[in-house]
């Protein structure tokens, strides 16, 4: 049986998701929007990460254990990145991560318990089992479990292009200085806690090195990549505890 705290929480998705589609569509299409489909859109994230979080952490606590536990939290630290979005000029694809999680936990949702409200369920396997889902609740199981992966690898290779923007956008007075440094510090944590995040880092990394080393390339390209790499290598450092039981799936 669901909670009021559960159907709460999945509010946050759908209004997260509406919001969204409607800020995106204005964006493809070059239309004007206005920024309050943008930050609705992240009060929906807010809702469902303040309740996953406090579900997580329990009652906030002013102790050093507590805070070291919030602060290596991923749906802290998401919950926190999407105050910082919410209260800083609208980035467009800022907002597709949370717009992706949130479209799985909307299916999930809908399939575990608006479904069995208004669909009957199938037959069941065997004489004395117990009823199956109903066909169309059993289908989109299916393709939540064989997208998932791949939406993850999408996150994680976005959360690469939002980093090159915020730089680029502090470069340009388009953002604030203050957003490629929280976001680096973001995806600092995301690269010890998600599998995806190493991966997408270690794709990106190689493709760029390749194309770098392309003979013909003066040799002052090669030299500031690897600065870059020694640099970046040193910023990581090995200070977080890598996550390796599947976090992403809690948020």
């Amino acid at each position: 049986m669901a909670t009021t705290q559960h159907y709460l929480w999945a509010s946050g998705h759908f209004l997260l998701l509406v919001s969204a589609l409607r800020y995106f569509i204005a964006w493809i299409t070059f239309k004007s929007v206005s920024a309050w489909w943008y930050k609705a859109s992240f009060t929906g994230a807010l809702i469902s990460y303040a309740i996953v979080c406090q579900k997580s952490l329990g009652t906030p606590q002013f102790n050093s254990a507590y805070i070291r536990r919030a602060v290596l939290d991923e749906n802290v630290q998401y919950f926190i990145l999407a105050f910082f979005w919410w209260s800083s000029k609208p980035i467009a694809i800022a907002l597709l991560p949370y717009t992706i999680f949130s479209l799985f936990h909307a299916l999930t949702f809908t399939r575990t318990t608006l479904m069995p409200q208004f669909l009957p369920p199938g037959p069941p396997s065997s004489s004395n089992g117990a009823p199956q889902p109903h066909p169309i609740a059993k289908r989109l199981q299916v393709w939540v479990k064989a997208n998932y992966d791949t939406a993850m690898r999408v996150v994680a290779f976005t959360e690469l292009v939002i980093l090159v923007r915020v730089v680029l956008g502090a470069v340009t007075f388009q953002n604030s200085l203050l957003s490629p440094i929280i976001f680096a510090h973001f995806l600092r944590s995301r690269y010890y806690q998600s599998a995806f995040t190493r991966e997408a880092v270690s794709v990106t990394s190689a493709r760029i090195d390749q194309l770098v080393r392309k003979p013909g390339n003066p040799p002052a390209v090669v030299q500031i990549w690897e600065k870059v790499q020694m640099l970046a290598g040193r910023w990581v450092g090995s200070t977080l505890t890598p996550n390796t039981a599947g976090g992403e799936a809690r948020r």
